[in-house]
């Protein structure tokens, strides 16, 4: 398989991950805002701010090597982009088997007791661990020697056609799109929920400027297929594929502001401390940011000074 096919294959797997866990952010923000969550006893309200922040470092990973492959690579398929999708795939999956662990126990605990609830909670994420790592290192121990030599024995860098990359930077945007629909919607509901009315004025201000954020973020992510149709007549051009890059780039940014804005306003309101919830929206823009924008810049840096005389 071409190192290009491996990467076109990393980026489609990356999307299966990253539909499930924001439909699961979107619960997250959703559920803090219905008449039962107000019964929730404190321990409760811990354990959901915990699986909240779990699922956001989830979609930070996955989200991470699309950035990076428009920002350090240029579109460009190498073999240290397709380690990056390995490897923020496999840290990803960690975080996310908390949550479920968590999210299962909070449904349980409240029908079977709080035993139950720690039970139900520990399979959940024990069976994760166990199909997600413990049988893929069985069988790369096995059978994994022959597959590891093949692509230690593959060159750093691959050419990359126009065609593939634009075809590349489409998929990116399949990675993020639909979760970032669907957590829109999740959040528009918000604002028809008694909870919602009860919010102050200014939390109320912030969730609208998070959904501001997050249309821009469809927006933006709906407009390279847009050109590629209307203005390109389906035509693979140098220019569609450096607009839909910075297209990307913009999406990655509301994204993150709209995420951390709306997860403060849902910290604020879950444990009832505004402190609280500005603490969590700028650590949440702080581990976004970072991971989506500074440290690729910093990758982009070194690669630069390196490759200068």
């Amino acid at each position: 398989m071409s190192l290009s096919k491996k990467v076109k294959v990393g980026l489609d797997e990356t999307r299966i991950l990253i539909l499930g866990s924001q439909i699961l952010l979107g619960f997250q923000f959703q559920g803090a805002f219905r008449p039962a969550f107000e019964r929730l006893p404190f321990h409760d309200r811990v354990v959901w701010v915990a699986a909240l922040g779990l699922v956001t470092l989830t979609i930070a990973l996955l989200i991470t090597p699309s950035v990076q492959h428009r920002m350090v690579e240029q579109g460009q398929d190498t073999k240290c982009l397709l380690g990056v999708i390995g490897r923020y795939a496999g840290l990803s999956l960690t975080p996310f088997a908390l949550a479920l662990g968590a999210d299962l126990f909070l449904a349980v605990e409240p029908v079977l007791g709080l035993a139950s609830g720690i039970v139900a909670g520990t399979l959940v994420f024990g069976s994760a661990l166990l199909f997600w790592y413990g049988l893929q290192a069985l069988k790369a121990r096995t059978i994994g020697g022959r597959e590891r030599a093949m692509t230690s024995r593959e060159p750093e860098h691959e050419h990359t056609s126009l065609e593939t990359k634009i075809e590349q930077m489409l998929t990116e945007a399949r990675v993020i799109l639909p979760g970032a629909q669907a957590l829109l919607g999740f959040q528009l509901v918000i604002t028809f929920s008694d909870a919602f009315e009860a919010l102050p004025f200014t939390a109320k201000i912030v969730h609208l400027v998070a959904l501001g954020f997050l249309v821009l973020t469809v927006i933006w992510l709906m407009a390279p297929a847009s050109f590629h149709r209307i203005v390109y007549a389906g035509e693979d051009t140098p220019a569609l594929h450096i607009l839909g890059t910075r297209f990307l780039l913009a999406a990655s940014v509301s994204l993150a502001l709209g995420i951390s804005a709306d997860l403060g306003v849902v910290v604020a309101k879950v444990v009832d401390s505004d402190q609280a919830g500005l603490v969590a929206a700028l650590a949440s823009l702080a581990v976004l940011a970072g991971l989506w924008h500074v440290y690729p810049l910093v990758l982009r840096a070194r690669r630069e000074g390196g490759a200068g005389p």
